[in-house]
């Protein structure tokens, strides 16, 4: 037993494993919610213009996913707020007045926003009007970007801080336009929404040519299907656009990251582009290298010979893990080329009037419903490990913040954090298969949830007879009696009848 303990990792690294497991595990749900929640409210909203039930099928199909995907994030989310005081405490008072407001802001506005309208959404049909339920539906979406907006505003100040000073040894604010609108925060905000919203396409598209597959709830999902490959065509050449210009920002003001990302441990004019190698940090050189001759260069500088910066310009102290960088990076630029290859082949494919039977194209949907995630995933390790060793960059290290606790404390908590998100990502992957396996409800299934059974053929009801105010014990056959059109029957009913 005290050899493991003995064997086991510092405080340091062990608090930074902890929270590394907790967000990659968190971040997952943000990620399909965000595109989902738009999906939701684009599909509502063909719905109400064109009165067509296979829009609405649309909605109540995938409000269920939604549904839990959301749970699932609000629970894994708040964990990560205390980690910053259990794990990181001194962090917590050297930043607090930064960080602590816009989290705030997270919360009153955004989450508030999720929360209030999210009741509607799940259950106000038939309860409010239409266009209510589509205002709802419509701010659920708008919280979740906003979410999305005062998180990364927090997360990006991180990487580029702007609008402070140091009194004291505690960051405060001087400008809280800078601090939101800091340099990388408007890169990163687009990158991550554009991930969330391919994430979420990657996911119709891939269980709506499941069904393609199998031959059912056809056409469900061909309009699935179609609306996500759409999607898909135009969003990723974006995302690929976008990332560009982020990593132009990253060569501006994180050069050390841009290194790593490159595999660059020197200084190189005309810098070629590692397709593929192994980084070694320890003799600081690259073993088995693929490379493009000044591809790097060309990409970063857009200039053949342009100079790029390698690890050589820092100490070894302040380099990331080379190696998790280089690879997450690759991963992420790897899955981003078959996006796009996904969206061209759906375009030719529809081009070709086999959108919806041409199979590889079908398969290949379907192995790429994970896709979206795990390149997010990858693009937040690129940015988290390649700002290390720092938390804020430059200004304040990760080593110097961490709480004084015992190794072995928190490696009980990683295990312990281990055990219980992966059950419960298990438990999540069952009820969405159940979910999906199950399929759609039927347009008749549809029609017949828009009829308030208490209200049909009865909008003369008097107010006297409000359901609402009907004793629960005599629902059933007041529901009988006004498909009758029994108003005069009810009428003469005795008062106390509903004391049997």
């Amino acid at each position: 037993m005290f050899d493991l303990f003995a064997s086991l990792p510092d405080t340091a690294m062990l608090s930074r494993m902890q929270f590394a497991f907790t967000i990659s595990y968190h971040i997952i749900f943000p990620t399909i919610t965000i595109g989902l929640s738009l999906y939701l409210a684009f599909m509502e909203g063909m719905w109400l213009k064109t009165q067509n039930l296979a829009y609405l099928q649309q909605v109540k199909f995938w409000m269920k996913p939604f549904a839990i995907t959301f749970g699932m994030g609000v629970v894994s989310g708040v964990v990560l707020s205390y980690e910053f005081g259990t794990n990181f405490s001194q962090f917590s008072e050297i930043v607090g007045p930064v960080l602590s407001p816009l989290l705030a802001y997270e919360v009153l506005t955004a989450f508030f926003l999720e929360a209030g309208f999210l009741g509607i959404m799940l259950f106000g049909w038939n309860r409010v009007s239409p266009k209510i339920h589509f205002m709802a539906t419509c701010t659920v979406a708008l919280g979740t970007v906003m979410s999305s907006f005062w998180i990364l505003a927090a997360n990006s100040w991180m990487h580029t801080p702007a609008g402070y000073e140091i009194i004291n040894g505690q960051f405060q604010v001087t400008s809280w336009l800078e601090v939101i609108f800091n340099p990388s925060f408007p890169y990163r905000l687009a990158h991550m929404l554009l991930a969330t919203f391919l994430s979420a396409s990657l996911l119709f598209a891939g269980v709506n040519a499941y069904y393609l597959l199998k031959g059912k709830y056809q056409e469900f999902a061909k309009i699935g299907f179609s609306t996500a490959m759409i999607a898909i065509l135009i969003l990723a050449p974006v995302q690929i656009l976008v990332g560009d210009f982020h990593g132009l920002n990253v060569a501006h003001h994180q050069p050390v990251k841009l290194a790593a990302m490159e595999g660059l441990w020197e200084t190189e004019k005309g810098a070629a582009l590692r397709l593929f190698a192994i980084p070694d940090q320890k003799n600081e050189t690259n073993h088995f290298e693929i490379s493009i001759p000044k591809a790097a260069s060309l990409l970063i500088t857009h200039e053949l010979n342009g100079e790029i910066p390698g690890l050589d310009k820092v100490e070894e102290k302040d380099r990331p893990q080379v190696a998790v960088v280089f690879f997450a990076f690759r991963i992420m630029l790897a899955l981003g080329g078959l996006m796009l290859l996904l969206g061209l082949a759906g375009a030719v494919a529809r081009y070709k009037k086999r959108l919806f039977d041409f199979k590889p194209l079908l398969y290949l949907s379907v192995a790429m419903i994970p896709a979206g995630v795990i390149a997010t995933l990858a693009g937040w390790y690129v940015v988290e490990v390649g700002r290390q060793p720092w938390l804020v960059q430059g200004l304040v290290r990760t080593a110097d913040v961490i709480s004084p606790l015992p190794a072995e404390t928190v490696a009980f908590t990683l295990g312990l954090f281990v055990v219980v998100y992966t059950s419960l990502f298990f438990t999540y992957l069952y009820f969405m298969r159940k979910l999906i396996l199950k399929g759609p409800p039927s347009l008749d299934e549809v029609q017949a949830s828009l009829i308030n059974p208490l209200l049909d053929d009865n909008d003369d009801l008097p107010a006297t007879l409000n359901p609402a105010q009907v004793d629960e014990g005599y629902g059933q056959e007041l529901s009988e009696l006004l498909k009758k059109d029994s108003l005069n029957k009810i009428n003469q009913q005795p008062e106390n009848k509903g004391d049997k």
